[in-house]
């Protein structure tokens, strides 16, 4: 935080803002710039210019160092060896674990837990912790709505509520009750703002998002993670509306630190800086750090035009003291926070050891979380070992501890991993034969040369289970496709396989929602695990065995085809909406048909309009049934609160967790409002044949949104309110929101 309009700061804030202030008057220009430049590590040595820039006060963050010696080492320099002695912060790429990985942040969304969320973010800090690393670029909390994006794999999904609450969790488990705790790292919010709009889902793309869009869908998590008190803050690499992040004035300025009041720092990605001028939006660097500066990137990350062009721009008039003392003292407050200039040695005795049974566990209980259960014909799983002699297993998913860990993942091992051949062994422990057949030496591949194996395989069990999906590169930063089916043969090993009539669980593994609809009638279930982490294998072995039932839901829509994209669920109605009754396939219209708007709605010719999964959908080993929704009143006063219960039934015999979930809608707003967005959710444990009462409360800031004066009030009028196990909920209240007198 900096030192200027904090509230609700324990006492010692005083304190701390004029060591501050006494640090900087001490500072020289080239040491406050210093502060602002972040450099690249070596990776397990220090070279002699990293060396005698950190001596030379030069340096005020290293990334990419992860040998502890090597980071006291540099600690050692920067608080002994420089004329004011001020540490580093050490950052990396934390994003869904150390050594222990969680399941990527999608899969990790279709939890729905902000507990287990919390839980891994503090496992991961914990672990990163042991090796000298005290910041971290997580969460990542773009709002995602368009699957070809790589990135898509280290976002919460598409919806800004949940978004906003896990990305809060993740905050939260990271930095801990205090920065100063032993196992707390800080946490960095990114990208600030808009890069999940990324044009055609690629990679550093543009996005123009009208400022409307922009306030009521994709600011509201960095909103949220702001008021819970996120240590940094990360510019986007893209530009918005024309104006590259990391010069946007308008976005650092007038929402981050005026409307928010958001005291923490901001830090560029990657090169960002130097790359305005790529852009177009610069001439050259020195314009560059001119820009960056003026919009209030408090940090630049590698590039080193602020090293280069801050003084020049100051001897020129360009730029002013007072900017620099302001973004300098953003950073040293942080630091202070982190109680970096008491202790900034690390010594691993005092954490715990890395890959530790409790890490485990957490990752373990994530990983079954977040597996989604999006078909299962005829009671397909569980598996029955007392009815199964036989079971084949194939894919090049099945045994690869590497690829089930996914992306982005730059200190967890393969080898540390529990893979899913393993475990199935492990639970059926002799009861059944297990005949693994690879059939594909990874998912890319083209070569059917082992697909005789694989049938044959196939032929010999009574039940196989597929391990398909997306090697962990195919996801992630820079990896973007514009084609998600099943990449390589896999859809031809799953028609060959098929024409045996041996039943076929499809398991799942990838970074993104995949599009299914070519074999999604050829196999009896599928369980979409995303990329499950380190404990991926038991946990899904748990569930296809019935230890476990499933019980993710969709953190983000699966369309039926790549051309739906964007598809999402809290959509607008449109003048013409899609709707049963006026559609019409293109395969139905007659020869030389009269041109006609035909069902004159909006939907495609040659697909369905729904989506082939919807939002917050999963399926159970056990049903729900849902009933008796009440509303404590049907006209709601503002400021009043709205009392919602409902019961839940479990009719099955399995004992198992529901998400319950609540959406409404505002039927008329001075700017069009989506047809359902979520407003609350509850994961519910509820017994074979018990009835739960889940109760939520709503307050007039839940149905507030931005106006087309960008004001943000909710506005009087009638709301109709869902509650069911997905978006698609059909039980269903209404109310309204009377006038203020």
């Amino acid at each position: 935080m900096s030192l200027n309009n904090v509230q609700h700061l324990h006492q010692s804030f005083s304190e701390e803002e004029q060591k501050v202030q006494q640090l900087l008057s001490a500072m020289t220009l080239s040491e406050k710039i210093g502060q602002m430049s972040q450099f690249s590590g070596n990776e397990g040595f220090i070279s002699p210019d990293l060396a005698e820039a950190v001596k030379a006060g030069k340096v005020g963050s290293v990334l990419n160092e992860v040998d502890v010696n090597v980071v006291n080492q540099l600690q050692h320099i920067a608080v002994n060896e420089t004329r004011l002695g001020i540490p580093l912060l050490i950052g990396r790429d934390v994003i869904h674990g150390f050594k222990t990985i969680m399941p990527i942040p999608l899969g990790q969304a279709a939890s729905w837990s902000k507990d287990l969320v919390k839980q891994g973010a503090k496992v991961a800090a914990i672990e990163a912790k042991t090796r000298g690393i005290n910041w971290t670029f997580a969460p990542m909390i773009d709002i995602s709505r368009d699957p070809r994006w790589g990135r898509i794999a280290e976002s919460f999904g598409e919806d800004p509520f949940l978004s906003s609450v896990l990305g809060v969790a993740m905050v939260q488990g990271f930095q801990g009750n205090s920065l100063k705790d032993k196992g707390s790292i800080a946490a960095c919010a990114k990208h600030f703002a808009g890069y999940g709009a990324s044009e055609s889902g690629r990679d550093y793309n543009t996005a123009n998002i009208p400022e409307n869009e922009l306030r009521n869908v994709y600011l509201p998590p960095f909103k949220a993670v702001a008021d819970a008190g996120v240590a940094t803050f990360m510019a986007s690499f893209s530009d918005l509306n024309g104006v590259p992040a990391s010069g946007n004035e308008w976005l650092m300025k007038q929402v981050l630190r005026k409307e928010w009041q958001y005291q923490g720092f901001v830090v560029s990605d990657w090169d960002s800086i130097r790359q305005l001028s790529v852009h177009g939006f610069t001439q050259d660097d020195k314009q560059s750090a001119y820009e960056a500066v003026n919009a209030g990137i408090d940090m630049e990350m590698v590039s080193s035009t602020y090293q280069n062009h801050i003084e020049d721009l100051i001897a020129d008039g360009k730029l002013i003291i007072a900017q620099i003392n302001t973004m300098v003292a953003n950073i040293l407050t942080v630091k202070f926070k982190l109680g970096l200039f008491e202790n900034p040695f690390t010594n691993q005795d005092d954490l715990p050891k890395v890959l530790n049974q409790q890490h485990l566990a957490i990752a373990k209980q994530s990983a079954l979380q977040s597996c989604v259960l999006l078909k299962n014909s005829a009671n397909t799983l569980p598996i029955n070992l007392n009815k199964t002699n036989s079971i084949a297993v194939i894919g090049p998913l099945a045994n690869d501890g590497y690829e089930q860990l996914g992306t982005w993942i730059f200190d967890g091992e393969g080898k540390d991993s529990k893979n899913c051949l393993d475990a199935i062994k492990d639970v059926v422990n002799g009861d059944a034969e297990i005949h693994f057949e690879q059939a594909l030496s990874n998912t890319r591949s083209k070569d059917t040369q082992y697909f005789t194996n694989a049938v044959a395989t196939a032929e010999k069990s009574d039940v196989a289970i597929l391990f398909l999906g997306e090697e962990s590169i195919l996801s992630g930063e820079a990896h973007c496709r514009s084609n998600i089916d099943l990449p390589g043969c896999q859809e031809q090993l799953i028609e060959a396989i098929a024409k045996t009539n041996t039943p076929i669980i499809l398991v799942v593994m990838a970074g993104r929602p995949l599009t299914l609809t070519n074999i999604i009638d050829k196999v009896d279930s599928v369980l979409y695990a995303w990329h499950p982490g380190t404990m991926g294998g038991p946990a899904i072995a748990d569930l296809l065995f019935g230890k476990q039932s499933p019980s993710g839901k969709l953190p983000v829509t699966f369309p039926r085809n790549v051309g739906q994209i964007p598809m999402y669920y809290a959509h607008k109605h449109t003048g013409k909406p899609a709707s049963q009754d006026m559609y019409v396939h293109m395969d139905d219209i007659p020869q030389r048909a009269p041109q006609t708007s035909l069902g004159m709605a909006a939907t495609h010719l040659d697909t369905h309009f729904s989506p082939l999964f919807p939002f917050g959908f999963g399926l159970s080993y056990t049903h729900f049934k849902y009933q008796n929704l009440l509303l404590s009143t049907d006209k709601l006063k503002f400021n009043q609160p709205l009392k919602v219960t409902v019961e839940v039934l479990n009719t099955g015999d399995i004992d198992a967790d529901e998400i319950v979930q609540l959406y409404l809608r505002d039927l008329v707003g001075s700017v069009t409002r989506p047809v359902k967005e979520l407003k609350g959710f509850e994961r519910v444990h509820i017994k074979a044949g018990e009835t739960k009462t889940v109760t939520f409360t709503l307050d007039t800031k839940d149905l507030a949104f931005f106006d087309r004066n960008m004001r943000f009030n909710a506005e009087p009028g009638e709301f109709l309110l869902w509650i069911g196990g997905n978006c698609e909920a059909q039980l269903m209240a209404s109310f309204s929101l009377e006038e203020e007198h």
